[in-house]
């Protein structure tokens, strides 16, 4: 049986959008835990958006990055989207209602790492379909913004760990409850 972990970063007012506002306090030790994490990962799983940006992204940064974007660029994408019709940097979309195309997903072994895909996130939250929710929340408010969690979308959580990098970003992870 699969899981799905999302990975989210938000600032202390909930906003995940444009996280340029990260940039000051990325440091080695995030950089050492999102390796990990997409080390730990079989597939990605992204909303269209995500999917969009990191295709453009990605194939430029794999020279600067190194073995994490030769990860990044080479491993499985599943994509929700309903305007895309050609898939590329391997990825397949999904195909019928999302939910259900992920839980037949989840029915096979492995690990899918959801990474921002807010969308995505909140109606597979909606749906009891992610396993492990890994936020990593900056120490800076930004007043304004798309918050990571819409209206509507309700989870009881059980914290499951948590640390402190040396920059102020805490990084907290839950499970359902």
């Amino acid at each position: 049986m699969g899981k799905v972990v999302a990975v989210s970063y938000v600032t202390l007012d909930g906003v995940f959008e444009e996280p340029a506002w990260s940039g000051p306090y990325f440091n080695d030790e995030l950089g050492s835990w999102q390796d990990a994490n997409l080390r730990e990962a079989d597939a990605l799983l992204l909303g269209r958006k995500t999917y969009e940006g990191f295709k453009a992204a990605w194939p430029q940064m794999e020279a600067a990055t190194g073995d994490f974007g030769k990860r990044m660029n080479s491993m499985p994408k599943h994509v929700a989207t309903t305007t895309l019709t050609e898939p590329e940097w391997n990825a397949t979309f999904l195909q019928g209602e999302v939910s259900e195309a992920v839980a037949r997903l989840k029915a096979e072994p492995g690990t899918l790492l959801l990474n921002g895909s807010a969308e995505l996130l909140n109606h597979l939250t909606r749906h009891n379909l992610v396993d492990e929710y890994r936020i990593m929340v900056y120490p800076v408010v930004v007043g304004e913004g798309r918050k990571l969690w819409h209206e509507g979308t309700r989870v009881a959580l059980a914290h499951t760990g948590s640390w402190t990098t040396k920059t102020g970003v805490e990084v907290i992870t839950y499970v359902p409850a």
